[in-house]
């Protein structure tokens, strides 16, 4: 668990995925907007892209943790897992929202956590186009940018009624899912759709309540727990469940907020 990490080890890893996130900033902003840039597709019956700087994110994220740390394991959405022996995951997505970046617009970002036995220890939310940094681990809870260096603190209790809610709805996630997500969007003040990791950033740092997704991948949620934990937030499945393995996602503000849309989405039946 994160208190029990000790704070010489966190700060550490802090360094190491800031190098990576660093490396990964190079080499995503390589290929965005430009005209040329073309995306194959992994599945056949939708468009989920993958394209050349997605590899080249990730090849510079994992040369740099053979360098850095080659005990560590390392799950990549690109590369798929390498077997480690120190007790510890990197998990990386090099390009979260593929279909954002495609598209050009600045809410893709590259996700770095680290896992040991227990679940998430630390996260980095990178939005290399902003230059925006997200971290959460022992002792950190910040985010870096055009206007500083700022503390990261998710948003205190507001009635649903209140809550800005984000979600990528219906691009993912199946119908049933998706009449469990509007029932709870029936009730919130304000709904915004497809910002993808971003979102997840917002939630840490006290601009919105929730986000609710659902079909996300380990590398997809990692490191938004570290982060929205280490602001104080809480994420879980729609069954109140840790949710670092993916699925059903529901992340929230504060334990107020997430108990109130957990016992809307919790209604729905299990995949």
């Amino acid at each position: 668990m994160i208190p029990q990490r000790d704070a010489q080890t966190a700060a550490e890893l802090v360094a190491v995925a800031e190098t990576l996130a660093d490396a990964a900033r190079v080499a995503t902003l390589a290929h965005f907007r430009r005209t040329d840039l073309a995306a194959d597709s992994k599945e056949t019956d939708r468009f989920d892209p993958v394209t050349e700087a997605d590899r080249a994110s990730e090849d510079a994220m994992r040369a740099l943790l053979a360098q850095l740390r080659p005990d560590d394991a390392i799950l990549g959405e690109e590369r798929g897992l390498t077997a480690g022996t120190s007790g510890l995951t990197w998990v990386l997505d090099p390009i979260d929202g593929t279909r954002a970046y495609l598209s050009g617009t600045p809410t893709w970002g590259v996700l770095i956590g680290v896992t040991d036995a227990t679940g998430p220890v630390l996260g980095i939310i990178d939005q290399p186009y902003i230059g925006e940094r997200f971290i959460g681990a022992p002792g950190v809870a910040q985010v870096t940018g055009p206007q500083g260096t700022a503390p990261l603190r998710s948003r205190a209790p507001r009635p649903l009624a209140q809550a800005i809610l984000f979600t990528t709805f219906p691009e993912v996630g199946t119908p049933a899912e998706g009449a469990a997500f509007h029932r709870l969007a029936r009730q919130c003040r304000l709904v915004r759709y497809g910002m993808d990791c971003y979102a997840y950033g917002l939630i840490a740092a006290g601009q919105i309540d929730l986000v609710v997704e659902a079909g996300l991948q380990t590398y997809d949620v990692v490191a938004p727990i570290a982060v929205i934990e280490a602001a104080g937030g809480i994420v879980t499945d729609w069954q109140g469940r840790p949710a670092h393995g993916g699925g059903r996602i529901l992340a929230a503000a504060n334990a107020t907020i997430h108990a109130e849309a957990l016992a809307v989405l919790s209604q729905a039946p299990d995949p």
